[in-house]
């Protein structure tokens, strides 16, 4: 009788062991934060540079209305582009020079076939081009406006009615007009000395549509610009 007591004493401890093996195993285990894998970030693709002949624009034109209904100042660092979205940042390096200067596009040109960009006054002397006249340089887009087309995308078209100082004659010529047409809408447009609103039709998705509104709006007596974005 007490041989079968001895030999039933290690069963029951090390069944008791065991359970607390497998207790405490569990207990540790749940204790522990789970992993989570680390993911890279997406690859980005930034966009191919632009390469082709630069010239500059100032004189005759300072003072006047931009495609983007701000004035053209010839000593602000900016440029004209048919291949950029206005608003637009983006650096332009000399390549003969090496020469470079971050500018804003806030016009459409130039309107010299062979030309990629028209630069202001200001933009070309820190290039040192003024003398020469055009150059050949690299364009690297820095950033562009929010909202505005991606820089492959097909351009958008807008007829451009007026620009105004003050937004109650914005917003009165723009009633004017939904007297005709519904597409009708007025833009703030701030710049680092004014404040303007342009009031622009559209958008169209060829030149030839909005030619056809820019006509329409010309025999009512409205003065227009075509603007691309």
């Amino acid at each position: 009788m007490v041989m079968r007591m001895r030999s039933a004493i290690p069963v029951w401890i090390g069944a008791a062991m065991l359970s607390a093996a497998f207790s405490a195993c569990s207990l540790f285990s749940s204790s522990q934060p789970p992993v989570v894998p680390i993911q890279p970030p997406p690859p980005t693709t930034p966009t191919n540079p632009i390469v082709g002949i630069a010239s500059w624009y100032g004189p005759g034109f300072n003072g006047r209305p931009t495609a983007s209904g701000q004035i053209y100042d010839e000593e602000d660092l900016t440029a004209a582009s048919d291949d950029l979205p206005l608003g637009t940042r983006a650096m332009v390096t000399d390549l003969d020079n090496g020469r470079s200067v971050e500018v804003t596009i806030n016009d459409r040109g130039p309107f010299v076939k062979g030309r990629k960009i028209d630069l202001s006054h200001k933009a070309a002397e820190v290039l040192g081009m003024i003398g020469p006249g055009t150059a050949p340089v690299r364009i690297d887009v820095i950033s562009t406006a929010p909202g505005s087309r991606p820089i492959d995308a097909a351009p958008r078209y807008f007829v451009q009615v007026g620009s105004f100082s003050l937004a109650s004659n914005a917003h009165r010529m723009a009633h004017q007009l939904s007297r005709y047409w519904t597409d009708v809408s007025v833009d703030r447009v701030e710049t680092r000395r004014r404040l303007f609103y342009r009031v622009r039709m559209g958008s169209f998705a060829t030149r030839r549509q909005a030619d056809h509104r820019a006509r329409e709006a010309t025999l009512l007596g409205y003065p227009i610009i075509i603007v691309r974005n």
